[in-house]
């Protein structure tokens, strides 16, 4: 385990790493200089800080400030010569631990520094338990989500690649809009389920090869709404979102679209991001009821429809290094996606 000992005085450095080698499968990372402390336990995150209260430039109190904003768990001792009861309560108020009074006696520090240890060792078992359950929920989400996107598709003429190709567009418009790794990962995941509402479609109308009437149209809009109500019953935050995208991604940037005729910000972003996302794969692929548009024909659509029917900003995104999504559409075919497992990998 790794031990930050900090004090401007060398002499007491020198002291405290005698002391930290006599503990068990520890060592010790020493400083002078207060400043190039700070920096390297919020690069390392150590087990355990020792730091003196009283040094130039940085007090011990200012480090433990600075330290905790980033890091909330790591136990503190603090060396101090200081015995006024404000000093110690400002002390624990910034995230101390505990204390140790100069002269520091040898016994004192060894057991309260394995204490605290202990409660590290201790902390990081848990904090794994919990990293390794919160993952095996993850994964049991991912599957429930492919399962249930897979559900939809075997009742729809589109294809399994489609549910892959246009998650994949989603994000590739996240990461051109600087959205984080992690919220573009989200979106991948939870893009699959933008037509989960089409289980209650009635399949006359679902599979009907040529041009839908007003009122069978009528019928097909509400599976938005169907979506929504599926997976908004549910608590877990990535369901949450896909909720949010089958209610969406059918609304138009200028309040044209369905079925709450939502307009421009209102619009959630990740709607706006999976609608071109789903509107130029449909374009781009062979349906019952039609021969896929080229390339070029369907990025003709998307840029007249700037401002009408789609964000600007997610159709600059996604044009944005378009070679990747070239690469997306080469990659997932119909035909491969339909002999293997459909994962979004």
């Amino acid at each position: 385990m790794k031990v930050a000992i900090i004090d401007d005085a060398q002499m007491n450095v020198t002291l405290l790493r005698h002391l930290v080698r006599k503990l068990p499968d520890c060592e010790a990372e020493c400083f002078t200089d207060p400043v190039a402390a700070l920096a390297w336990c919020l690069e390392n995150e150590p087990d355990l800080i020792v730091v003196d209260y009283m040094m130039p430039e940085l007090s011990g109190i200012e480090l433990v400030e600075r330290f905790r904003l980033r890091h909330a768990d790591t136990p503190i001792l603090m060396v101090t010569a200081n015995h006024e009861t404000e000093v110690r309560h400002l002390a624990l108020e910034k995230g101390v631990t505990d204390f140790l009074n100069k002269p520091i006696d040898n016994t004192e520090f060894l057991s309260r520094a394995k204490n605290m240890l202990a409660l590290r060792r201790s902390h990081n078992r848990l904090s794994e338990a919990v990293r390794q359950a919160t993952a095996k929920i993850v994964e049991q989400e991912r599957e429930t989500i492919f399962c249930l996107a897979r559900a939809a598709e075997y009742r729809d003429p589109e294809t399994g690649a489609h549910i892959v190709r246009m998650a994949h567009y989603s994000r590739h418009i996240a990461r051109m809009l600087g959205l984080s790794v992690e919220q573009q990962e989200l979106l991948i995941e939870a893009a699959p389920m933008h037509d989960i509402g089409k289980v209650g479609t009635p399949d006359a109308i679902l599979l009907k090869p040529a041009k839908l009437s007003v009122e069978e149209f009528a019928i097909m809009k509400q599976h938005a709404t169907i979506g929504f109500e599926v997976l908004s019953r549910s608590s877990s935050p990535l369901l949450q979102v896909a909720a949010e995208i089958a209610h969406t991604h059918h609304e138009k940037f200028d309040g044209s679209g369905y079925p709450r005729g939502l307009a421009g910000q209102d619009i959630p972003l990740f709607g706006r991001i999976v609608a071109v996302a789903d509107v130029f794969d449909a374009l781009t692929s062979d349906r019952p009821y039609k021969k896929a548009w080229s390339v070029g024909e369907a990025v003709t659509l998307l840029k007249e429809g700037c401002g009408l029917h789609f964000d600007p900003a997610c159709v600059a995104a996604f044009l944005a290094e378009f070679d990747q999504v070239l690469l997306i559409k080469d990659r997932f075919l119909d035909e491969e996606i339909e002999v293997r497992d459909r994962t979004l990998d």
